[in-house]
């Protein structure tokens, strides 16, 4: 067990659904496909004499998110000056928050891999926009501002996290509300989801905060536990040598699986915050704020428990909550009339096994040629018995490559159960005078080799024979050899 204790807070930058930029009419769109530099105007590249105005849905996702994460909704906050010079930033500054956020003081509970839960702190929730993107082109850099005032959420917690596995069971959770409220995707892969650790270690016992560092670049929520593991490493080699940690900002390279330096961290004054004064106070009535918290949807945790109250376990349960597209795919299946545990098994043992050999993650399950309709169909093939388990899996491989009915496929591949009782009966007698020891081994008492005897008819039927029947009609030629 190791001497030292990380001690971690998460900052978290969620790119906000709305249609427009957070303080000009610019359409937000993917700035991972879209032209560059098409979608932009004076208010978001900064231009000289004009005046940036709110965007209403933002504040309105921002205030949804904060009653989500159990914050204290502020009726008066305030827009701030965040001053610092980079290429990306065309203004010299980004509008931000600073000493009156929207939202403080919340918590969200993560679940823990020995089945305990925790509860972390959330220190603030705070509205600001988005700056261009720097793209590095052998010695140049190129800059697309269609990402400029795009509306940005950033969630810091408290320092309460300790450990990588923590940072990625808050980071998966967090993940999962922004997608049930509708307010982000969570797709980290295209950067409108960023999560950096502010890291540190400290020895076990301690109350001090030590220096940290943070780290950036951050693709997926593995990647987070993987670079915070490291950086954790990291700093207890380093004290344990005698050395001291330096404050700084580390890229991860997902290539090499590695964390680079980047640059000394700047210190909160380094930014000379101060109040935005092209933008008034924003003033948020309880009634928008009850009006909101009325409308919010089922989220993560209340799902689950209602996925338990239908009959799942735990883990099954967790597993489908935990990606918005995955719970809206189960209860499309169970809706279209399958039993929810059988559902379940279907889609997290047999579906994501799919998925996972062609690399789609688990939140594209809606883009699979597997309608949710015709995996229903598929499960009550194999209940009443017009195709076996093994003859399913068949039919979903099809499904998966080229979509289309599970009936149908059944007949193209010649995979209906047979209820002809004369063949499959011929079939045993084939399989019992072939295997005269193991015949007379069980009318021994030796019981296990009815399995084998059981696997050899299977086989001569090539998966047409249904077990229940095939099992019984085997058992009566047995008695009556004993």
């Amino acid at each position: 067990m190791s001497a030292y204790e990380a001690v971690i807070g998460l900052e978290v930058h969620a790119e906000l659904l709305t249609e427009s930029k957070m303080f000009c009419g610019c359409a937000v769109v993917d700035s991972t496909t879209a032209e560059p530099n098409t979608v932009v105007c004076p208010i978001c590249l900064g231009m000289p004499g004009v005046l940036p105005v709110i965007n209403r849905r933002a504040v309105e996702f921002a205030i949804r998110v904060g009653l989500a994460l159990n914050c204290q909704i502020a009726t008066t906050n305030v827009f701030a000056r965040k001053s610092y010079f980079y290429p990306d930033l065309p203004k010299g500054y980004q509008i931000s928050q600073y000493e009156l956020p929207l939202a403080i003081n919340g918590w969200l509970e993560i679940d823990l891999p020995n089945g305990s839960t925790k509860r972390i702190g959330i220190r603030r929730a705070h509205l600001e926009e988005d700056t261009g993107k720097s793209i590095h082109v052998g010695g140049s850099s190129l800059i697309d501002f269609n990402r400029s005032g795009v509306p940005l959420l950033e969630i810091v917690t408290e320092p309460d996290i300790r450990s990588a596995e923590e940072a990625e069971a808050y980071g998966r959770k967090l993940r999962a509300i922004l997608q049930y409220l509708g307010v982000n995707s969570g797709d980290m892969s295209k950067g409108v989801l960023r999560m950096e650790p502010n890291i540190s270690v400290r020895p076990v016992g301690s109350n001090e905060l030590r220096t940290r560092t943070e780290v950036k670049n951050l693709n997926s929520i593995r990647s987070l536990a993987r670079a915070s593991a490291l950086e954790i490493e990291r700093q207890i080699k380093i004290y344990e040598s005698g050395g001291t940690v330096t404050q700084a900002t580390l890229g991860w390279d997902e290539a090499r699986g590695t964390l680079v330096m980047q640059r000394e961290k700047e210190s909160a004054h380094d930014y000379r915050y101060f109040p935005e004064p092209d933008l008034p106070p924003l003033v948020i009535s309880p009634e928008w704020i009850e009006a909101i918290r009325r409308s919010l949807p089922e989220l993560p945790d209340a799902k689950r428990n209602r996925l338990i109250a239908l009959g799942l376990g735990a883990y099954e349960a967790s597993v489908l909550v935990a990606d918005r597209a995955v719970a809206d795919y189960f209860e499309a299946v169970v809706a279209s009339g399958a039993e929810p545990k059988k559902a379940a098994n279907w889609i997290i043992n047999e579906l994501f096994a799919r998925m996972n050999k062609a690399a789609l993650p688990s939140e594209n399950i809606a883009e699979t040629r597997v309608a949710p309709s015709a995996l229903a169909e598929l499960i009550r093939l194999v209940d009443s018995g017009t195709i076996n388990n093994n003859a399913a899996k068949k039919v979903l491989d099809a499904l998966f490559e080229r979509g289309g009915a599970p009936a149908e496929i059944v007949r193209q591949l010649g995979l209906e159960q047979t209820q002809d009782t004369a063949l499959i009966e011929a079939a045993i007698l084939k399989v019992l005078e072939a295997n005269p020891a193991e015949v007379a081994r069980f009318c021994n008492g030796e019981e296990k080799v009815l399995k084998f005897l059981i696997g050899q008819v299977m086989r001569e039927g090539r998966g047409k024979f249904p077990a229940e029947l095939t099992n019984a009609l085997l058992n009566e030629h047995l008695r009556k050899r004993c």
